[in-house]
């Protein structure tokens, strides 16, 4: 099947894009990757009236460290993140569970901020943006505003986006000295998006002790939802067995996946168990300076 008709538009700075989204309003839809958009299109899923290519907009394609903050621009490559030493240096955990998103041909188009725009409750990026307590930069005609991760996704491919607005950049924080983070999933085959994936932040004190700790989970709700009885549950504590073994039993309170072909809603829950106990595992080896695979 082929897209329904549509007039595409290429502007070549950002003032011109954002004039071109106030006037065409919800009628318009960014496209950068297309890795989503476009196979929604010919699927007739979506079918837009106006298609607006950033890809020819200089600066989006920035990624830079500046004050304590990474910062991705709209069109950052998912591969160019994933193999970024910046990003391996400073974010891990964007790179790793980058990693997982599809194959490498999809991410080498796919950005980084697409995924995050596009809102699925199954990604990893947006996930592990959860988890970084990163931010989403949107920019319209009138204005730009910083949204947090935790209010930016609103439900199942939907997010705080007003009509006119776009997402010119994502932020995390640099990841400091003792801090750990981990990302792990379970899929049906290699490149599918995940039953269950959990992205973990964990900083360690001096005296050894868990201090704060952050818990993402993908494919256990309609957006991306944080684990916050076992964030709970786990800070403060010695970061031990048994620790971890309680933060993991308590991932799954307040979960309400939805069930599919994938797997059942009980089943989601026994993954964010079990994976929650990996992801913080590792990422506690990771903050003690131990290597350890997920």
């Amino acid at each position: 099947m082929k897209p329904a008709a549509f007039a595409y538009l290429a502007p070549r700075d950002l003032d011109e894009a954002l004039d071109q989204l106030a006037e065409h309003g919800a009628d318009a839809r960014v496209l950068a990757g297309g890795q989503s958009l476009v196979r929604l299109m010919n699927a007739r899923l979506a079918s837009p009236a106006v298609v607006v290519d950033i890809n020819r907009v200089a600066g989006l394609d920035a990624l830079e460290r500046h004050n304590g903050t990474l910062r991705l621009g709209a069109t950052v490559r998912q591969r160019t993140s994933e193999l970024s030493p910046d990003v391996a240096a400073h974010a891990p955990l964007l790179a790793e569970a980058g990693a997982h998103v599809a194959h490498a041909p999809v991410r080498s188009r796919g950005t980084v901020v697409g995924s995050v725009a596009f809102a699925d409750p199954s990604a990893e990026l947006p996930t592990a943006l959860l988890a970084l307590d990163g931010r989403v930069v949107v920019r319209s005609r009138s204005g730009e505003r910083t949204v947090e991760a935790d209010d930016f996704f609103t439900g199942p491919f939907t997010t705080s986006l007003a009509p006119g607005e776009m997402v010119v950049a994502v932020e995390v924080p640099v990841t400091t000295a003792g801090t750990g983070t981990a990302f792990v999933e379970v899929a049906r085959r290699h490149g599918d998006l995940p039953v269950c994936g959990v992205a973990a932040t964990v900083t360690r004190g001096d005296d050894g002790r868990v201090g704060a700790t952050r818990i993402a989970l993908c494919g256990a709700g309609e957006r991306p939802v944080r684990a916050r009885a076992a964030e709970d549950a786990l800070t403060g504590s010695d970061g031990g067995t048994d620790a971890v073994a309680e933060a993991a039993a308590r991932a799954s309170e307040g979960l309400s996946p939805i069930a599919d072909c994938h797997g059942s809603a009980d089943f989601r829950r026994h993954l964010a168990r079990v994976l929650t106990g990996r992801a913080l595992r590792t990422a506690i080896d990771r903050a003690a300076g131990e290597a350890n695979d997920v």
